[in-house]
């Protein structure tokens, strides 16, 4: 896309930041690029196959990312809601990132409806994206395409949320059995910010931290409270799990009850207290009676 490295290249050039996080052609696909220098930002690209979101790399773990100086990252409108939820948790502030905003045209991922190698559909988070276009943004390039089309994220959550319990237990433990406890969905996710991790303590040990069910539900099942209101629906948890867990489906369904309980919806706009950080005296507090 040329506006955005002609854009890229001002910023650099006017020392307004010295680092753009992006993307560049690598492989066989493309990968997340650090341009730091005006050739490496004529390098950058953006299209249907930057699923990556690049505000994981804005929060305070990523200290090496940081010491690249004041940084100019690249967000779609999942991207900007997850940089939203780092300045609504007092995790970044605003003024110290610039955002480009790009149009998103919704991402494509691998394997159609015939399963053929190659073969490309809309990614499921983006048929479902409340907000393709982010208004969170210093600077907004690109065009819209096409509107995404297919059964999308709620149609699954209605489906498996139509199952008997128990049948929706036998689905949730035969997904977490496969789990091998690599953490790649937490290393990849830009709410998952915490220093230490509850799952890392040992004193107390709060989760077991052997690949067996009873250790791997209790995994999940925090993670995924955790994010309750939090979670963006980027769907890199999912991207990035080896044994193909579908952890979009259940962090889906908690933002649906989160929807439904408290009337919110994650959003770009970091003014708009989340239900985990503020208190209601009419809540009805049914869920701890």
């Amino acid at each position: 896309m040329r506006e955005l490295r002609e854009l890229a290249a001002r910023l650099l050039e006017a020392n307004d930041v010295q680092v753009v996080i992006g993307w560049e052609e690598w492989g066989r696909g493309v990968r997340p690029a650090f341009a730091r220098t005006l050739a490496e930002a004529d390098r950058l690209v953006f299209d249907q196959r930057c699923v990556h979101n690049l505000a994981t790399y804005l929060h305070p773990r990523r200290k090496h990312i940081r010491r690249l100086g004041r940084p100019a990252v690249v967000v779609k409108g999942c991207d900007a809601r997850a940089a939203a939820g780092l300045i609504r948790d007092n995790q970044l502030r605003r003024e110290d990132v610039v955002l480009i905003g790009v149009r998103c045209p919704g991402m494509w991922v691998e394997g159609g409806a015939e399963g053929l190698p190659g073969d490309r559909k809309w990614a499921d988070r983006c048929v479902s994206c409340p907000q393709r276009t982010p208004t969170l943004c210093d600077h907004l390039v690109g065009e819209d395409g096409p509107e995404p089309d297919g059964p999308g994220l709620e149609a699954q959550v209605e489906r498996l949320q139509a199952l008997p319990m128990a049948e929706r237990w036998a689905f949730w433990s035969s997904a977490f059995e496969r789990c091998v406890r690599c953490y790649a969905c937490r290393e990849v996710c830009p709410l998952c910010f915490c220093d230490r991790c509850l799952a890392d303590k040992s004193v107390p040990q709060w989760i077991e931290s052997s690949p067996h069910q009873r250790g791997n539900v209790a995994w999940h099942l925090a993670r995924a409270l955790h994010l309750a209101g939090r979670c963006v629906g980027c769907g890199e948890c999912e991207r990035a799990c080896p044994a193909g867990i579908p952890l979009s489906i259940l962090n889906a369904r908690l933002q649906q009850s989160v929807r439904e309980r408290f009337e919110f919806v994650a959003s770009d706009d970091p003014s708009v207290p989340s239900p985990i950080g503020q208190f209601r005296v009419d809540d009805g507090q049914e869920f701890i009676r």
